[in-house]
């Protein structure tokens, strides 16, 4: 016994012919001639009488029928109820780097929240160093950082989110200026040097052997960028896309050479994987920055 054998028979007995049936199960007349008579071989008893110019349901049947509508509305609810046991609820303590939350994180949240209704999260902001120690003192459940940097905690691993390439970002008078000279005329607006991106910032500097006066040093980037379009200096900060900085017209130069990047991770704890949820924010994200990305590349 086939379900779309049982799915024909609710179909005769809706439409009142066998030729109105095929049309609304998209078979032909024989087809579905031969299904009733399996059905029939199958239950050794006759479902339709014939005699009549409009097949009518005989007692057997009518009892065939009355159970094919439950054996269908029990395969077809099966489909809603895997849908629902996929759906993660309870509370997710979700730790993640500021740079996030201007707009990749804010979606990804709205996304998997509509997704997933039963599911709390509970979110806050900190430097990837931060983060990695919350994490392994259980204040989290996964994190989303930058790649580690030595010295972090033990017992953590990561898994690769996408990528931030390090910008040198100036006022709008710098444009026709290197790099060296915008660090030399310009007070550099340093990011924090225990942060894990500040620490990457000095290497490079060291190894370029780049002079500078520090301006200030801070440790939230919208602040640095928001310093330098007042004029107050240039930065060295890593951006999803460059258009975070030429869009409030600041003069925005690649940073190393060749340039440098950094890598955004989801962080877990080796002993406490977070999964599902931290699979399921991953993958929010991810589409978050591949529809970002297409923007990009579409305005450029």
């Amino acid at each position: 016994m086939s379900l779309r054998a049982l799915r024909t028979l609710v179909a005769i007995a809706q439409h009142g012919s066998f030729v109105r049936a095929a049309e609304a199960v998209f078979l032909t007349q024989s087809a579905v001639s031969l299904q009733v008579r399996q059905l029939e071989r199958e239950f050794n008893s006759m479902l339709f009488d014939r005699s009549h110019r409009v097949p009518t349901l005989t007692d057997a049947g009518k009892i065939v029928l009355e159970r094919a509508h439950e054996i269908i509305a029990l395969y077809d609810g099966l489909h809603n109820e895997l849908v629902e046991s996929e759906k993660l609820s309870g509370r997710l303590r979700l730790g993640a780097i500021r740079s996030i939350f201007a707009d990749i994180l804010p979606s990804a949240l709205a996304q998997l929240q509509a997704k997933h209704p039963k599911l709390r999260i509970l979110v806050s902001s900190g430097l990837s160093a931060e983060l990695a120690v919350r994490l392994t003192n259980d204040e989290l459940d996964v994190a989303i950082t930058t790649e580690p940097v030595k010295p972090h905690p033990p017992g953590l691993f990561s898994t690769p989110l996408y990528r931030e390439d390090y910008w040198i970002v100036a006022p709008r008078e710098a444009a026709n200026k290197d790099a060296r000279r915008i660090l030399h005329e310009y007070p550099l607006i340093r990011f924090d040097q225990h942060s894990w991106a500040g620490r990457s910032i000095s290497r490079e500097l060291r190894k370029q052997k780049l002079r500078f006066e520090i301006g200030m040093e801070l440790d939230d980037l919208e602040a640095i960028v928001q310093m330098v379009s007042k004029g107050l200096g240039a930065g060295i900060v890593p951006l999803f896309t460059s258009q975070q900085a030429t869009a409030q017209g600041l003069t925005c130069l690649p940073f190393g050479s060749p340039q440098r990047h950094r890598k955004v991770v989801i962080l877990e704890r080796e002993g406490r994987p977070a999964q599902p949820f931290a699979q399921a924010v991953a993958d929010e994200i991810r589409e978050c920055t591949s529809r970002h990305s297409a923007k990009a590349v579409i305005s450029n």
